[in-house]
């Protein structure tokens, strides 16, 4: 976050809940509060801070871009947290993404294949660097479109820092609203960042079952998703 940034997330609801019990709870967080909270004093209100208030023991096992909203899911206790955690490390979890770019897509899906990399000088940005980048993979499908913007689905199979936001760029189609990584005039489209984590699956670390958790987006979508 740059110096002259002003924090003020959202806070109604607290917390949007979609599933709670002993072990974690999952919810939809909205575009504008971070994941965890940042070094400053001032940033300490997240998702994190906020479980924590009734599950002192909680830590996070993935996170969304302050900008993003959607699915994420906390763990309540550190046996939790190291089952989860090696979930989504060991890419045992499915994440989908819905979206608005800039422009229209000229093919229908396809496989973006870009290693990505912290660029040092322009923190927190990542770049695409063949050097010294990460392997990072993301399948893509275009669902909708008019005449100025494409609606997409994402599928990241690597979970690299910023992958989708950087992807789309690459391919000539920044994702509204992204202050980041868009021209001022692709940001102005659109009031805040317009990628959403429509849907997370991953398996209950007590009985091994499969759970699928989805959350509606915060912009509209004129098509039907599930």
């Amino acid at each position: 976050m740059s110096t002259d940034f002003v924090y003020s997330p959202p806070l109604e609801p607290y917390l949007d809940i979609i599933f709670d019990d002993v072990d974690f709870i999952v919810v939809n967080k909205p575009s504008g509060l971070l994941s965890v909270p940042g070094k400053k004093a001032e940033h300490i209100d997240s998702v994190l801070y906020r479980v924590r208030q009734t599950s002192p023991e909680a830590q996070a096992v993935h996170r969304l871009d302050m900008s993003t909203s959607g699915v994420l899911v906390v763990a309540k206790n550190k046996e939790t947290t190291g089952i989860l955690g090696k979930q989504f490390q060991e890419r045992k979890t499915e994440k989908i993404y819905y979206a608005y770019v800039a422009g229209i897509l000229e093919k229908d899906e396809g496989i973006v294949d870009l290693p990505l990399c912290v660029d040092w000088e322009h923190r927190p940005l990542q770049h695409v660097d063949f050097t010294n980048g990460r392997k990072a993979v993301t399948h893509y499908i275009k669902l909708w479109h008019d005449d100025k913007k494409t609606l997409v689905r994402l599928a990241p199979y690597t979970g690299r820092s910023h992958q989708l936001r950087v992807h789309m760029k690459e391919l000539g189609h920044p994702i509204l609203g992204d202050h980041l990584y868009a021209t001022e005039e692709i940001r102005a489209m659109a009031p805040h960042l317009l990628l959403h984590a429509g849907y997370l699956a991953f398996y209950h670390p007590r009985t091994g079952e499969k759970l699928k958790f989805t959350a509606p987006a915060p912009f509209d979508i004129p098509v039907k998703l599930y």
